[in-house]
């Protein structure tokens, strides 16, 4: 019998977790039963389950695959392009968009009804708050960032305008002038010369 590479196993994984997102934005947790999750990667329980203990796993597995995401893109360019990146998604035609915001939302959803699962994820809030914050720092040493607002306070403006953005087009509502509304976000965050032109 054949063995399964690890890349064949990983890609494997990545499968299903795409897949899963899709199912767990469509139908929410409860909803995303076996039977559609079955359906929706086209693998057999079995199969899904040698790969995620249950389905409680999966859906942290996918939750935490976008977290890391989230904090890579956060490391390097900040929060605010963490929004740009969903604001320009959101634009297009990508259908990742849908699933994204369906799990940021579950996973919302979660934290307020499920002490346990609030309990595993506070790690992972944690990573995106971290590299938010170390990144603000960085600006703020390099001379590009404000300094009459401590850094605490600046992360938790960030993170509320990423909490409004999250919401606004999760609910359906057009992205209008929100490109816009970014600016103004980063702008905020920004040092100014009191002698600096426009």
């Amino acid at each position: 019998m054949p063995r399964v590479s690890q890349d064949q196993l990983e890609a494997r994984r990545h499968e299903i977790l795409a897949a899963a997102r899709d199912c767990f934005a469509r139908f929410g947790y409860e909803g995303a039963t076996v039977r559609r999750l079955e359906d929706a990667t086209g693998l057999s329980r079995g199969a899904i389950f040698h790969h995620f203990r249950d389905k409680e796993s999966l859906f942290l597995a996918v939750a935490e695959d976008d977290a890391a995401a989230m904090v890579e893109t956060v490391a390097r360019n900040g929060l605010v392009q963490v929004m740009r990146d969903l604001l320009e998604r959101a634009g297009g035609s990508e259908g990742d968009t849908a699933g994204w915001l369906g799990t940021q939302l579950e996973v919302s959803r979660r934290l307020r009804t499920d002490p346990a699962f609030a309990k595993r994820w506070a790690e992972r809030s944690a990573a995106i708050a971290d590299a938010t914050r170390d990144r603000l720092q960085r600006q703020r040493e390099a001379g590009v960032l404000r300094d009459d607002v401590p850094v605490e306070v600046l992360t938790q403006f960030l993170e509320l305008a990423y909490d409004g953005l999250v919401l606004h087009l999760a609910t359906g509502r057009p992205p209008g002038e929100l490109s816009r509304v970014l600016d103004l976000v980063e702008e905020a965050v920004r040092r100014h010369s009191t002698a600096s032109a426009q």
